[in-house]
């Protein structure tokens, strides 16, 4: 368990020198460059906001080209092609895209001319076909519906909010309207909720006939073609026929493009790193012909760093050790077994100033917990050859979802091994195969207890974990301070603890009321009984006494120490959370055979088998699944809650190097 020594760095170097330096260190990605201020009478900072944006538009141009060619002519990828990590491209395939950006550039644009094009002639259509719907119930007239009347007769050609038959409404005017006569009323179309109609009178008679059409709901068109609807849906559909077209003409020419989609991919990397050393450049220290680069670097790569730039580069170099008030960097460095769960604790936090890396300790237990968890042979191998068959196939996968899938693979080995112990391979699966189909008492046994029969053992089991857990987080506790030199608070902080709660342990185990309880087969003599408890009163008194410690006032003093006696408490309720490694691990099993015998119920025959089958596929991968989640959810909070409670606090800031921030490629030099 490490956290990487860390040594401040501070470049200086000629301004024609600027472009190669910058490059280099973004390839080498080990220095995080810092905002140390310089003497601004001298040096200052150059305004690149511009050419940030503009390599940003750059970068977005090229994007939204690289998504309207990938929705037209998508590229060919199987399932697990997330699980490939970026392509290596060597250096001088980067230099090259930089001289083709200007070309590509014109590509993109063409491309998302096009594609606005086929957006807004999509929108056009649409509209279009909007209009057409709403002339569908006008189909059978056959004049404009603008029409008012003629020299000697009114037209009425508009609509009613309810449906109506054409006997209907002559019967209403003729009732309603007793004065008007010789009403021509023609249904164009009826339904629920509007009745299109054409009316026509004498034109003496259109004043009084519209004023009662108005008073039963009848209204005007809100848009009326100035042409037969049938005229106007026929030129609407020409319309879109030919923007349709259109489309269809721009879409074959964005896909003539698709030879290029490698080299797009190419320069979005490209502006994306100019971006980004950009935002660095204007970070910079400048006078009119140097310039200073500083920030901090691993202390295993400086040296190397520092002779590449000052023997190629002819900048001069300056490696110091960080101020006691310097906000310094963390970067982690674990060996393979513990470098998996970094990604668990950076979730939380990096290590803080003088605290250390618990990676190393904290795998260890975050193997044992999760599979002690999941605890099913079956389900164990399954996560083993899943993630081992991924990790062996994808060796370029990113860094990130490697030590995840790595972290994984051995929570499914701890899996196997619990199942073992507790004899659960797929639950009972043998079990009830084997007496279902075969007609045998067949099973695998248990290489230590099925914790179904015994869940009283597995529960002081777990409590037995959970304490030894906690005491190995006072342990770290003590490391820290004493490699402090903080003797002192490692014996009031860390021991006085350990013989409270150490000693109260042994003294309950010597009691046989207390085995009784807890159904315990033993209990301690009475003399180890009797030195549990003295250590006990003297680890009381001890926190007492010192818990408040950094009081002057006595009484004040007195008062957080009872206070700090109080958090005996939590000790009792971290211990009694252990008991999830029962509940879940008993979930597990449980379910599992549940399944097997919902599997079962049909019996030994072609549709059992069938409903079996089916039944043990769908159930044990709902139980694997949710049983994982729990078993990662819970195995976290174990660490995070009670084990870091006891020495960890967080705090650092993660180490982010100026490096190839890039989406699609790696960048790699050739040797």
């Amino acid at each position: 368990m490490a956290v990487m020594p860390m040594k401040r760095i501070a470049i200086y170097a000629l301004k024609n020198r600027r472009k190669q330096i910058l490059e280099l260190i973004q390839r080498r990605g080990v220095v995080e460059i810092d905002d140390r201020k310089a003497d601004e009478t001298v040096f200052a900072r150059m305004d690149t906001v511009p050419a940030k944006a503009r390599f940003e538009n750059n970068a977005a141009s090229l994007q939204a080209a690289l998504e309207a060619l990938d929705k037209l002519e998508p590229p060919e990828k199987s399932l697990l092609a997330s699980l490939n990590g970026r392509d290596p491209i060597p250096l001088s395939k980067y230099e090259e895209t930089a001289q083709q950006a200007g070309e590509l550039l014109k590509t993109a644009s063409r491309i998302n001319v096009l594609w606005k094009k086929c957006a807004d002639n999509r929108a056009e259509i649409l509209r279009l076909q909007t209009q057409i719907r709403a002339l569908e119930p006008w189909m059978k007239l056959d004049i404009s519906m603008r029409t008012l009347g003629t020299p000697t007769a009114s037209v009425f050609i508009g609509s009613f909010p309810t449906e109506y038959t054409e006997e209907t409404l002559r019967a209403m005017i003729a009732e309603g309207a007793p004065e008007v006569d010789g009403v021509t009323v023609e249904v164009l179309s009826a339904a629920a909720q509007q009745t299109c109609v054409f009316l026509m009178c004498h034109i003496s008679q259109g004043l009084k006939l519209e004023t009662y059409l108005r008073s039963i709901g009848f209204t005007y068109p809100a848009e009326p073609s100035k042409t037969p609807p049938a005229d106007r849906v026929q030129k609407l559909n020409g319309r879109i026929e030919a923007l349709q077209a259109e489309i269809d003409g721009a879409e074959a020419e964005i896909r003539t493009f698709k030879d290029q989609r490698e080299a797009i991919l190419y320069t979005i990397d490209y502006f994306t790193m100019r971006t980004e050393k950009y935002d660095v450049l204007g970070r910079l220290w400048q006078s009119t012909h140097v310039f200073i680069i500083t920030g901090y670097v691993p202390a295993e790569n400086a040296d190397a760093l520092k002779e590449e730039l000052e023997t190629k580069l002819e900048a001069y170099v300056e490696l110091s050790a960080p101020d006691e008030n310097d906000d310094v960097p963390v970067k982690l460095k674990n060996n393979a077994f513990a470098a998996p769960v970094e990604g668990v604790l950076e979730s939380y936090s990096m290590p803080g100033k003088k605290e250390i890396d618990p990676s190393t300790i904290m795998a260890i237990f975050y193997y044992f917990l999760f599979g002690m968890m999941l605890s099913d042979a079956g389900y164990g191998l399954l996560m083993v050859l899943g993630c081992g068959i991924i990790l062996w196939k994808f060796k370029n996968m990113e860094e990130g979802l490697r030590k995840t899938l790595t972290m994984f693979f051995y929570c499914g080995i701890s899996t196997t091994f619990w199942g073992i112990l507790f004899g659960s391979f797929f639950g009972d699966a043998v079990t009830v195969i084997g007496k279902t189909f075969f007609n045998a008492d067949v099973g695998i046994p248990a290489l230590w207890f099925v914790p179904v029969e015994e869940p009283m053992r597995l529960l002081l089991f777990s409590f037995l974990v959970g304490i030894i857990h906690l005491f190995a987080g006072l342990g770290a506790q003590f490391y820290q301070l004493a490699r402090q030199g903080k003797w002192l608070d490692a014996i009031y902080d860390v021991v006085f603890w350990y013989m409270l709660v150490g000693g109260g342990i042994v003294y309950l185990l010597s009691m046989q009321m207390f085995a009784d309880m807890v159904a315990l087969s033993f209990t301690l003599p009475a003399a180890v009984g009797n030195a549990g408890a003295i250590a006990a009163g003297i680890g009381a008194v001890g926190i007492i006494f010192t818990s408040g410690r950094a009081s002057r006032n006595p009484g004040k003093r007195l008062l957080k120490g009872l206070y700090g006696l109080y958090g005996v408490s939590s000790y009792l309720s971290d211990i009694l959370s252990y008991s999830r490694l029962l509940a879940l691990g008993l979930a597990t099993g449980v379910i599992a055979s549940v399944f097997n015998q919902m599997g079962a119920m049909p019996g030994n025959n072609p549709l059992g088998v069938v409903i079996f089958i089916f039944a043990f596929v769908v159930g044990h991968t709902l139980n694997l699944g949710i049983n994982v989640l729990g078993a990662y959810v819970h195995t976290n909070r174990l660490q995070f809650v009670e084990f870091f409670g006891k020495f960890y606090e967080g705090g650092g800031r993660k180490f982010a190097p100026f490096t190839t921030k890039t989406k699609y490629f790696k960048i790699t030099e050739e040797k």
